[in-house]
């Protein structure tokens, strides 16, 4: 959002924006000083009652319009209201939720997303596809509108090593329907095969469906798996332009924004044939399938082999990332609001 914001508050330059949520973390940016942007102080915990308090008390009474970000929203609100849907993983992979009390939360939810938006933002053909396919709604009323790659990550230089062996590389939290552990077993597979260690870069703590199976499996793999935890967004780079691949072998995305990440700095990237990733991805991946960690095992040691493969991969990987821009994005944002505020 915050790529998305700026776009969007500066095209209605006319109009006021109220901004709920953590006012540290928002004035970081600069766009929050604009005049036309009222930032109004919202902690509560998300998936609580509390938040839906705080937001029935803190929402101003002249809003025109209500975004809201997450599947979330405010219940109690009765103005017009556009919400944007990332997934459905939690209705579409609920074996992987803690207990029933987290299904029943999610399919509340979005059956009131169903119900009262007046339009609703997809990441993705595949997510509104998903979402339809959940809550028999109206099919004009769920846009899938693609999210953009910023600018700062292209033309990335190596300035640093960042691990002092040959890698791969995984991006993403430690949650079970991101598959980690299909990936440690085909690493399990090629130990003896390749030099390659795998890097894990992303949140492993203080998820409720965070994966403990992952780091039973890492054990046993020794030093040939590395944990950085979460790490800024130039860091990352760093280690898009020093990895000889990414591995994204996820079970289920909205969208999957890491491998174009991975394609804007020229990182050649390995994908799981599921969900949206053959749809943001499209022929500028090597895909396999994510259920079989033979398959995975098998598609690294091609890439890894070929020289002109990895260097086919980058190539169509710079032209697919330059298909997704937050300028493309913001357009299409536009229309569906000006949609909404002419209902």
């Amino acid at each position: 959002m915050q790529n998305l914001i700026p776009l969007i508050t500066s095209y209605y330059s006319n109009s006021t924006f109220s901004l709920l949520g953590n006012s540290e973390l928002i004035n970081r940016y600069e766009w929050s000083k604009a005049k036309n942007i009222n930032v109004i102080e919202c902690k509560a915990p998300i998936y609580s009652i509390t938040e839906q308090i705080e937001l029935y008390t803190k929402i101003p009474d002249n809003t025109t319009v209500f975004w809201s970000p997450h599947y979330t929203i405010p219940i109690l609100y009765k103005g017009k209201l556009l919400v944007t849907v990332h997934d459905v993983c939690h209705l579409a992979m609920p074996q992987y939720l803690s207990g029933i009390h987290q299904r029943l939360y999610a399919k509340f939810m979005f059956k009131a997303v169903a119900y009262k938006a007046n339009a609703i933002l997809a990441d993705s053909d595949f997510t509104k596809k998903e979402f339809l396919g959940f809550f028999n709604g109206k099919d004009e009323k769920v846009h899938p509108i693609h999210i953009g790659i910023n600018t700062s990550w292209y033309g990335i230089q190596k300035q640093r090593v960042c691990h002092s062996k040959p890698f791969l590389l995984f991006v993403g939290n430690v949650k079970p329907h991101k598959n980690l552990v299909g990936l440690l077993k085909a690493l399990t597979i090629l130990v003896d095969k390749i030099p390659h260690d795998l890097v894990i870069v992303g949140k492993k703590e203080g998820f409720i469906t965070g994966d403990t199976k992952v780091f039973e499996l890492a054990k046993t793999l020794g030093d040939r798996v590395c944990f950085t935890g979460y790490v800024d967004d130039e860091t990352l780079q760093q280690y898009f332009v020093n990895a000889d691949g990414l591995v994204f072998p996820s079970l289920y995305e909205g969208f999957g924004l890491p491998p174009l990440e991975a394609m804007a700095c020229g990182c050649p990237v390995l994908v799981s044939d599921a969900a949206s990733l053959p749809e943001v991805c499209g022929d500028a991946a090597l895909y396999f399938d994510p259920y079989n960690s033979e398959d995975i095992a098998e598609k690294i040691l091609e890439m890894l082999s070929n020289k002109e493969l990895r260097e086919e991969l980058r190539q169509k990987g710079l032209v697919q990332a330059h298909r997704f821009s937050w300028e493309k994005c913001a357009e299409k944002v536009i229309s569906v609001i000006e949609e909404v505020l002419a209902k």
